[in-house]
């Protein structure tokens, strides 16, 4: 990029030292050729992630059995919506929003309760539960998809109305008061419950062949890991030179997606050759990958997603309940990512106000998402953070391309119907990465805690240990549960079968009322403030400023005291009493000074693990502390 690089250094003397490094920071544009290409690049760093989703929940919503057979194209139809419905709220976030450069789609924080949800003897599915003994419905019929349909609609009735609460929590300004009492003891149990409570899912897919599963695993570590400093040489054409030869890191940009191509092309050969039975009984079958091909001849070229394609959303109290735990771990999950993104877009700490409109715009995207149907709710994307500080582009315009580019695709169905191809094993594998990671953040918030304390490790024990029994438990006792309301025994049945929410009620209950000074707890650590002085000098807060509508706030009084405008008196008040942000120059270890209302963090996981850290807290200055890993 010759000629990019010329026209960055010409402007970077007017620069912060901080935005120097970029390529593009959040307000700049690429030349439209440039915008297409990395947005297709943030498209396919998401795609991991965004397409496994209803891959992991297809059998959960009855959509296919455990052996994955079942409606097959209407899966297909499923992740083209995930895709449209993400891409709409990416567009939605960066220009109304937040205005980060942030990519918005499924969250795995929603699976836990709507497995809960999914596992009750209600919902259960009949082609996967045992002691059901009627006939079953052929796969694909009409009635088949009745029954996953009205799965879907039960799950999208509870997010429309959770959600609400993600709205209301957002754009009214109470956010502290939610986060306050949160600290890293209860967020570690949250998070890695989240993990463990998948690890069956990973290892059902897993074992339909073991080797090829094994096979992604180590393609995935040898690639994020071994290979994440190799550069790749290429060919690139700069205008009026032609074409020269150019690097890229290539493997530490895709190392999941190129991990999935060669395996899924291994499994190819192996089909081809014959080396894989033919079987459908038969250990390795579900390697094949001739196994689902036929989706691709009977899904149609083109589909529009739209709102209620599945039917009407119903609404149940204990599908509600369920989903607001997942609802607020996604805000949690979110709040980091917003100072990571700020932090390597070039773009100055968001003030309280973008936080809270940032929440409040996700709590809407979710209402999106469950008025099409995609089986789950939005969050922020961490691994397409994490491209940020790789590629050096933080471009806004970059990222909303990128949005447009997943609408269309989410339109085609053959689209959709090619990642179906992908052999189970496969799939297995990068579960086995995926989850583990998870798991692994949200353990890396114990960094904060006095693990010594044997205060800490009672309760966080405790809670660890009770967010895995208490769900099994329920599990293997589906009627121990007795008031005489069908309605408490539905609700009590989803909560204590959501692991993430009884491990984080049990430690947030704890933490709270188990006498601790604020070092044990961890507090402290996350509320720690140096006095250096900043080398980005004083913030520019355009950047959260709203398009079209800002100068029109900017003359009216009465803006200052709506939370979620640019103008709020309190981020006013915090831009003048508070000292400017810390960036060492390495980047790996950042402090940034926050402000929301209480000291809080969060944990953010990706399919790349890029592990992002965030401390909040609006009257009292906190900083954020971002490990970025490159995974």
């Amino acid at each position: 990029m010759d000629s990019v690089n010329i026209e960055v250094v010409e402007d970077a003397k007017s620069l912060p030292p901080k935005q120097r490094n970029m390529l593009y920071t959040v307000e700049q544009c690429p030349p439209w050729y440039l915008c297409i290409l990395l947005g297709f690049q943030q498209f396919l760093t998401a795609f991991g992630a965004t397409f496994s989703y209803p891959i992991l929940m297809e059998t959960y919503f009855c959509i296919t059995n455990a052996d994955g057979e079942g409606d097959i194209v209407g899966q297909s139809e499923l992740i083209g919506t995930v895709i449209f419905v993400g891409g709409i709220s990416t567009l939605i976030q960066t220009t109304v929003g937040i205005r980060l450069p942030i990519v918005q789609s499924c969250s795995y924080s929603f699976i836990p309760p709507i497995i809960a949800l999914m596992t009750t003897k209600q919902w259960s599915c009949p082609y996967t539960d045992t002691s059901y003994n009627q006939t079953l419905p052929e796969y694909g019929s009409s009635d088949h998809k009745a029954m996953w349909h009205a799965r879907i609609s039960e799950v999208s009735g509870a997010l429309l109305v959770a959600s609400v609460f993600q709205v209301v929590i957002g754009f009214s300004g109470l956010l502290g008061l939610l986060l306050r009492f949160i600290g890293p003891l209860t967020i570690a149990p949250t998070i890695a419950l989240i993990g463990l409570s998948l690890f069956s899912a990973a290892a059902d897919k897993a074992s339909k062949q073991w080797w090829i599963a094994l096979l992604t695993v180590v393609l995935i570590v040898i690639f994020s890991q071994y290979l994440r400093k190799v550069n790749v040489p290429c060919c690139q054409f700069v205008k009026g030179a032609g074409c020269k030869k150019s690097r890229i890191p290539l493997f530490n940009l895709f190392p999941v997606l190129i991990a999935i191509l060669v395996a899924w092309l291994i499994c190819v050969a192996l089909t081809a050759g014959g080396a894989l039975t033919n079987d459908p009984d038969g250990w390795g079958y579900k390697a094949r990958t001739d196994i689902r091909s036929d989706v691709l001849h009977k899904s149609s070229w083109f589909r529009f997603p739209y709102p209620g394609q599945w039917g009407l959303p119903t609404v149940s109290l204990a599908g509600v309940f369920g989903m607001l735990a997942g609802v607020i771990a996604s805000i949690i999950e979110s709040i980091g990512d917003y100072y990571a993104c700020a932090r390597l877009s070039g773009a100055p700490p968001p003030p309280g106000s973008a936080i809270s409109r940032g929440i409040g715009t996700e709590g809407i995207t979710c209402i999106l998402a469950g008025a099409w149907g995609t089986g789950g709710g939005n969050t922020s994307y961490s691994e397409n953070i994490g491209a940020i500080g790789i590629t050096k582009v933080g471009s806004r315009a970059v990222i909303q391309v990128g949005a447009i580019i997943m609408i269309i695709l989410g339109c085609f169905g053959k689209f959709g119907a090619l990642f179906l191809t992908i052999p189970e094993p496969i799939i297995g594998g990068m579960f086995f990465v995926m989850f583990s990671m998870v798991t692994a953040v949200g353990l890396s918030n114990l960094q904060h805690v006095d693990m010594n304390s044997s205060r800490n490790l009672f309760i966080f024990g405790l809670a660890l240990f009770s967010g895995l029994a208490l769900p099994r438990w329920v599990a293997s006792h589906p009627d121990v549960i007795q008031t005489n309301n069908d309605v408490v025994d539905q609700i009590l049945t989803v909560l204590l079968s959501t692991s993430m929410l009884v491990g984080g009620i049990i430690a947030l209950v704890l933490d709270n009322t188990i006498p601790g000074t604020p070092e044990e707890r961890g507090i402290s650590n996350w509320q720690k403030v140096d006095a250096s002085k900043d080398c980005n000098g004083s913030a520019d807060m355009s950047v959260y400023d709203l398009p079209l509508v800002q100068r029109f706030f900017n003359k009216m009084r009465c803006t200052k005291y709506v939370p979620v405008c640019p103008t709020f008196i309190k981020d006013k008040r915090r831009q003048e009493t508070s000292e400017p942000q810390e960036h060492n120059s390495e980047g790996s270890e950042t402090y940034i000074r926050a402000g929301l209302h209480n000291p809080a963090t969060s944990k953010s996981v990706g399919l790349d693990n890029h592990a992002l850290t965030g401390s909040a807290g609006l009257d009292n200055p906190a900083f954020v502390k971002s490990d970025v890993t490159h995974f």
